[in-house]
């Protein structure tokens, strides 16, 4: 359900951004918590700080948390006053973790503007809510939705057990309160957003409860708060599984390898419960498990995110088809591998339970293969847990004050641009919106957008911001069709 297990690079989908070409002023002032020190990923000292939040704001004198952030310097000494706020994907992301892996791609932003990472709310350092790490436990554990759901229950009352464990306090609003404490504190008087996938639908919340605060916010793969997230999934993953197959007929090496592609994808799903023996991913043992609809459906989507990673889709799809599934499940464990990575699962479903799983009590479309097995799980999981209260005006997109560039992958699977074209109507005559055709979770670093981000960020007046020229997306190529070297890894015939 995690919408940003991606690549490196895709990870926090944070790019070089804008240099800007306005009449420097003096550096901003350096708030007094700031402190030298490191940071893994990142060559050089930075700045870290934190400050002092009470958990409820109705209740300034009960608990309270530290919401740490770390500063990454300018590097000019003519810095400009805007820096530039990275928020994380998930929800349940640390931006802190993902920091130094951004870093390389980040060069021409950080030259006269700080970059500025921010732990929300139950992520990293900042009053965290992590469950047990699931990774090395057996295959069949891990893939058994009846487990998974008892081992977030039992993450639950640990949790809750915390001294700031009322769960109903880690919604995507009191996290944008505590952002804009930190604004104040480091005294930028507006800050520029970027922003990945739920951390989109953050920056949409900032930008409602403090439109003065915003001078420029880029967002890549629009996760907006009325998306019902466990609905939609669902139904955007079915979109890329369709688009694959019919990419497939098209490219002439994926049509004769796989002529029948549909057909063994269907018999697959028919196939199912099946039993099978297959390498664990990361320890290499051979364990026996029953592979299920849902667990082969998961296995699915977590490649679709990346291009690069669907293009071997097809062989992994053909194997299992005849019984082998260590290429498909092997791709599924590409997304979880990074340390970087790793969700707080119980900001997660604080976020979900209190925002998505209420909208969900209408009738909801059934994707033709990925079904509702998703909503199914949510609706069980959020059934017993803490859910904050949002105002209605949560849900609601006003038009935008300043520019706003949206990007959207023409593949994703899981923030595709239907959801975005929806919020740029609504963001008004302000509003960008970029698709990039044969991209998936996360374009901003990816070819060309790299210089559509900088120069959006970097022009001198709203209106060059939004006659930035992106027609280069379109020659951005959708990654061929993997073909095995090894006569071990290709597909025999059956």
């Amino acid at each position: 359900m995690s919408l940003a297990r991606l690549f490196r690079w895709r990870l926090l989908q944070l790019l070089p951004l804008g240099l800007a070409s306005a009449v420097a002023s003096g550096p901003i002032p350096a708030a007094e918590t700031l402190r030298d020190c490191r940071v893994a990923g990142i060559k050089n000292s930075v700045r870290c700080g934190a400050i002092e939040r009470a958990l409820d704001p109705a209740r300034p004198d009960g608990p309270r948390i530290s919401v740490h952030y770390v500063v990454v310097p300018a590097l000019a000494r003519r810095r400009l006053p805007d820096p530039i706020f990275l928020l994380a994907g998930g929800p349940g992301q640390s931006a802190i973790s993902l920091a130094g892996a951004s870093l390389g791609l980040l060069q021409r932003l950080g030259n006269r503007r700080d970059l500025v990472f921010v732990d929300q709310r139950g992520t990293g350092l900042s009053a965290p809510l992590y469950c047990d790490e699931a990774r090395r436990a057996p295959l069949a554990e891990q893939t058994d939705p009846e487990r998974q759901v008892q081992r977030l229950q039992v993450c639950q009352r640990q949790l809750q057990s915390l001294t700031y464990g009322d769960l109903r306090l880690f919604t995507t609003p009191l996290a944008m309160q505590d952002l804009d404490a930190v604004r104040q504190e480091l005294g930028a008087e507006r800050i520029n957003l970027v922003a990945a996938s739920y951390g989109t639908r953050a920056a949409l919340d900032y930008q409602r409860q403090f439109p003065k605060r915003v001078r420029r916010m880029a967002l890549d793969g629009v996760a907006p708060a009325d998306m019902a997230l466990p609905a939609s999934s669902g139904l955007d993953a079915q979109a890329a599984l369709d688009a694959l197959f019919a990419h497939c007929v098209q490219e002439p090496a994926c049509a004769v390898a796989h002529p029948r592609l549909r057909q063994d994808w269907d018999a697959l799903l028919a196939g199912l419960p099946r039993r099978v023996q297959v390498p664990h991913p990361l320890t290499g043992e051979i364990e026996a498990l029953t592979v299920t609809r849902d667990m082969l459906l998961a296995a699915v989507r977590a490649p679709l995110y990346s291009p690069a990673l669907a293009a071997a889709l097809p062989v992994a799809i053909a194997q299992a088809a005849q019984g082998r599934f260590t290429a498909l499940l092997g791709l599924n464990s590409i997304h979880g591998a990074r340390r970087s990575t790793r969700i707080a699962e119980g900001m997660h479903f604080s976020v979900l339970c209190a925002e998505d799983f209420p909208r969900l009590s209408a009738p909801q479309a059934v994707a033709r293969d990925f079904g509702d097995g998703a909503l199914r799980s949510v609706k069980r999981i959020c059934a017993d847990w803490p859910r904050g209260e949002l105002a209605a005006a949560f849900y609601n997109t006003h038009p935008s004050r300043v520019p706003v560039l949206l990007a959207s992958g023409g593949l994703d699977p899981a923030t595709p641009p239907r959801h975005a074209e929806r919020v740029a109507a609504a963001l008004g005559a302000n509003a960008l919106h970029i698709i990039v055709p044969h991209a998936g979770h996360g374009v901003f670093g990816i070819g060309c957008m790299r210089d559509v981000l900088y120069r959006f960020i970097a022009a001198e007046t709203d209106a060059d911001a939004l006659a930035v020229d992106a027609n280069c997306v379109v020659s951005i190529p959708r990654p061929t069709l993997f073909q095995p070297t090894s006569p071990m890894l290709a597909v025999r015939p059956g």
